[in-house]
């Protein structure tokens, strides 16, 4: 068994949404868990509120409370990559996580996220991720060592300060004539609506007014492959995954889309060719420009 020592947390809802109790809120929020499993918990002593104090199998519903749990899996895989440190100082770290690691727990990922390895690491066990990458893919991470000026690193998102920088891998598929097209060079600028699609981890392209930007460029191409440089302007989830795939790029190795493959074992031969290559920001502590990349390059 696989446990958590640092305590996920969630607020409970301003409108309720019909349960009685606590316990009865984390079974329907998480179907994919056994309500025996979350009594279990509760009745451990691995479910309390802000306070510290337990939350039983009786705990009244209270909105806009904080909860917290201890995630647990049977079994948890070790990922065989290394994170690599960046930068420290006394506000912020940066990382660079491997292909395969989630960022932070979720799922049967717990010990192996990039959090709770760099808080073990660190010590810092009040370091917080910043923003999220998906698990397939590598690059550049922002965390949070100190709490007092978290907020300011976090308004930095959520005004779209940060600017950031990928890099992908995809396969040309040739024109009807059967010609790979030359891309070297070109540029594109993509803006669509994106929103939640079935099952729901997956998003989807549907018509309607744009909640999604990206600049896309070329930067080289060998055969039926090139390599993008890629912008995000907004933040929506698989945007450049899905960006690519409105140009008819879809990426190379992405088991998502265009269509979502059977679920299986990791291949660590055949990543994601997806790559967070570089964050720019105005530091709102220090006052000075901030560059971050890494050596990390994805190879036509």
């Amino acid at each position: 068994m696989s446990i958590s020592k640092y305590p996920s947390k969630l607020s409970l809802p301003q409108n309720n949404p019909g349960t009685a109790t606590v316990l009865e809120y984390l079974i329907m929020k998480f179907p994919d868990i056994a309500p025996d499993i979350w009594r279990l918990r509760v009745a451990d002593g691995k479910v309390h509120w802000h306070d510290g104090s337990l939350i039983t199998a009786d705990s009244p519903f209270v909105t806009q409370q904080r909860v917290y749990y201890y995630r647990e899996v049977e079994t948890e895989a070790s990922i065989p990559f290394t994170e690599d440190i960046l930068f420290q100082d006394e506000h912020i770290l940066v990382a660079y996580k491997p292909h395969f690691m989630a960022v932070t727990p979720g799922g049967i990922h717990i010990k192996q996220c990039l959090q709770n390895r760099l808080r073990d690491a660190t010590g810092h066990e009040d370091l917080q991720a910043l923003h999220r990458l998906d698990r397939a893919t590598a690059g550049i991470v922002l965390f949070s060592v100190n709490p007092k000026t978290r907020y300011l690193y976090h308004e930095l998102f959520n005004s779209q300060q940060i600017h950031k920088t990928y890099q992908a891998i995809a396969r040309l598929n040739p024109n009807e004539d059967g010609v790979t097209p030359n891309l070297s060079g070109k540029s594109w600028e993509v803006k669509n609506r994106l929103v939640k699609s079935q099952p729901a981890f997956l998003m989807k392209i549907v018509e309607g007014e744009a909640n999604s930007h990206s600049r896309i460029r070329c930067l080289a191409q060998s055969g039926d492959k090139a390599k993008f440089e890629l912008n995000p302007i907004t933040g929506k989830t698989h945007q450049l995954r899905l960006h690519m795939q409105a140009l008819g790029w879809p990426l190379l190795y992405d088991k998502y889309y265009p269509c979502l493959q059977p679920q299986s074992a990791d291949d660590y031969f055949r990543p994601l060719q997806l790559l967070a290559k570089e964050l720019r920001f105005m530091d709102p502590v220090q006052q000075q420009a901030r560059v971050f990349s890494c050596d990390t390059e994805l190879k036509l």
